[in-house]
């Protein structure tokens, strides 16, 4: 397999990730990005697609999958190779202070610098420990959402008492906003207490439509699985009461929140601190020069997990790399309002403005 020399290698697609890119092509560096999953987006699209986003500076309101559009929409003027569907399994800081990367799928790269943007690493959701029932994985049994469509008309039993077991059993209560179209035929929403962590309205719009008999709630473990010709129809929910009752349904959704793994990246000899990498908050840079990270999988005095602060991180990372990338060059900032060099690379016209 050819060995792909590069300035930058980003690892992780999500929207900071993708943010990279942009940043980096304004100083013109080419990136060539890698992720785990077969497609871009990240958590925005791998867990709440429809979801809506209200923090996005400039846009009131967006899913993830609308805001994965417009970064891929906005990246297209510096020409970014994907490699989605493998996982970076080695780097190497080589002698003349390149790194080597070589994924799952055996690409190879020998490249000046590497901006991690993983979120919180190879993700993978927590998942509900009853025996039999990993069977149903991907037929009966969820951890994601990927087409809500798929479970209109259905008797759904939805697992876990946080934003995303809440959001989607309202969604799939009363539907979208496209009619109804994925309403299930029943909800019952089972949680361990009567306590939620999910945001108060939610908890309060659920509680309504319990109290209309429009959705279930029940306060109990899934702690066993009914099965009937090679089907699951019902789980064992033991309540408070010790008692346990079989409940019928043709679907279950479970929501535990996701389990972070770092994965390979534990063993790059970079400083962690509790699963995330810590950085300086001038370039971005971790403890190994030319290696940067960005977004929810870092750390530093203050750090907030929000869209926004990654896109900020991202502005300085490119800045704190171009030195790696071209040591002879002076880069100063430019403005996009204002450049003809950025309007070049970019690919739009420079405004002419009348006195």
């Amino acid at each position: 397999m050819n060995l792909i020399e590069a300035d930058a290698v980003i690892v992780g697609a999500g929207p900071v990730g993708l943010f990279q890119v942009f940043e980096l092509g304004l100083l013109e560096i080419k990136a060539h990005v890698i992720d785990s999953l077969e497609h871009v987006g990240g958590q925005c699209v791998e867990l709440y697609p429809d979801k809506p986003i209200y923090d996005i500076p400039a846009v009131p309101v967006c899913t993830g999958q609308e805001l994965t559009d417009s970064l891929l929409k906005q990246i297209e003027p510096f020409g970014a190779t994907f490699h989605l569907g493998q996982e970076v399994t080695v780097v190497e800081k080589k002698d003349d202070g390149r790194f080597f990367i070589e994924t799952s799928k055996g690409t190879q790269f020998l490249t000046k610098t590497i901006f991690i943007a993983a979120g919180v690493g190879a993700f993978q959701p927590r998942q509900l420990r009853v025996e039999g029932i990993e069977a149903y994985e991907g037929t009966q049994l969820h951890y994601r959402v990927k087409n809500p469509a798929n479970f209109a008309g259905k008797n759904l039993m939805i697992v876990g008492g946080g934003d995303s077991a809440l959001d989607w059993a309202l969604n799939f209560c009363e539907g979208n906003k496209d009619g109804g179209a994925n309403k299930a035929q029943s909800v019952i929403l089972v949680h361990r207490r009567d306590g939620f962590k999910a945001a108060p309205a939610s908890v309060a719009k659920m509680k309504e439509l319990c109290d209309a008999y429009e959705m279930q709630f029940i306060v109990g473990q899934v702690t066993g699985i009914e099965e009937q010709g090679g089907k699951l129809t019902g789980a064992k929910v033991t309540g408070g009461d010790g008692v346990t009752r079989v409940v019928p349904m043709d679907e279950m959704l479970v929501f535990f929140g996701l389990s972070p793994k770092l994965g390979p990246i534990a063993n790059w000899g970079l400083e962690i601190e509790r699963k995330q990498l810590k950085v300086d908050t001038e370039k971005f840079s971790t403890n190994v020069q030319g290696i940067f990270a960005v977004g929810d999988i870092n750390t530093y005095p203050g750090k907030k997990k929000l869209i926004l602060s990654g896109f900020h991180e991202c502005a300085l990372a490119a800045f704190g790399a171009a030195p790696f990338i071209f040591p002879e060059k002076k880069i100063h900032l430019q403005y996009t309002t204002t450049s003809p060099k950025l309007h070049k690379v970019l690919g739009v016209e420079t405004p002419s403005f009348d006195d």
